[in-house]
């Protein structure tokens, strides 16, 4: 099947989309994205991937490209001609195209969009919850300002390359206290031996994930209670229970850390509950 971009105005060949050489995106990472995940047919928790990507734009002055209601429009008919049921689609916008300099382009320069719609294989999503997943831990060395879901990912390229040579899915990253912050591209959790779920605070250090926040409205439901602290890589290598959430996985069990096996070395129940419960609880919106 063909599949259609969404380039800057224009839907396209997926394999004739393209952006300028000198798009800011493209030269300096300037810029901001979103994924968001499509199942059954409905987007999920699309409010809150567009109330994050608006203060992302925010907080790095980069001008929305379009309104609000606008770009749902092109994201809904991005996955319309892709044919899209269960997947994702990954929104992009950057600063634009100007001649190279590190300073901002003249105002009234336009920012540049991208959409692209996928389907996912929900045999692998499943194989990865009934048999979990496995994860190293890395040293941070991102920037300060993680909490912007900029597309300045390399860091984050090479820690998960770094697993998948260790034999691993992710890596969890671990601050200069030995503090666990969060994956390459994940939030991570533990259960404690109270029963409790346990994530770090999300102020400062890590990214306030859109299924983050959507689980502990989960989590409420379920009448689980989930504490907002620091911890160590020895407790959660000590917990019950330990899983990441992601919008396009929600939340994979992980039964191995560092080639050590967490708990039993099988999924727990506390995840598999809370992803059997998620669809229920988050928003969905009809493409």
């Amino acid at each position: 099947m063909l599949r259609i971009a969404y380039v800057n105005g224009r839907y396209v060949p997926h394999s004739d989309a393209m952006v300028h050489i000198e798009d800011r995106g493209y030269q300096f990472a300037d810029g901001v994205y979103e994924v968001c995940e499509v199942r059954h047919g409905l987007i999920v928790d699309l409010t809150r991937h567009l109330d994050r990507l608006n203060r992302s734009l925010g907080e790095l002055r980069i001008a929305w490209p379009m309104a609000r209601a606008a770009l749902i429009l092109v994201i809904r008919e991005t996955l319309r001609r892709n044919h899209v049921r269960n997947g994702l689609f990954y929104l992009q916008i950057t600063r634009g195209v100007a001649r190279r300099d590190h300073v901002f382009p003249a105002d009234g320069t336009p920012s540049s969009i991208v959409v692209t719609a996928k389907s996912t294989d929900q045999s692998l999503i499943a194989k990865k919850n009934a048999n979990g997943i496995k994860a190293i831990t890395v040293r941070d060395n991102r920037w300060d300002r993680v909490d912007i879901k900029s597309v300045g990912l390399l860091p984050n390229a090479l820690a998960r390359q770094q697993a998948k040579e260790a034999g691993a899915q992710e890596a969890i990253y671990i601050d200069h206290n030995g503090m666990v912050k969060e994956g390459a591209a994940t939030n991570v959790w533990i259960v404690d031996h109270d029963g409790n779920l346990v994530t770090r605070p999300a102020e400062h250090g890590i990214l306030r994930g859109i299924t983050r926040t959507t689980l502990m409205d989960v989590a409420a439901k379920l009448g689980v209670t989930i504490v907002e602290r620091f911890f160590s890589v020895e407790e959660m290598m000590a917990a019950r229970e330990v899983f990441i959430t992601a919008a396009t996985s929600i939340c994979f069990p992980v039964v191995s850390i560092d080639g050590e096996t967490i708990a039993n070395g099988h999924p727990g129940s506390m995840s598999q509950k809370i992803r059997e419960a998620f669809f229920d609880v988050a928003e969905k919106t009809v493409i």
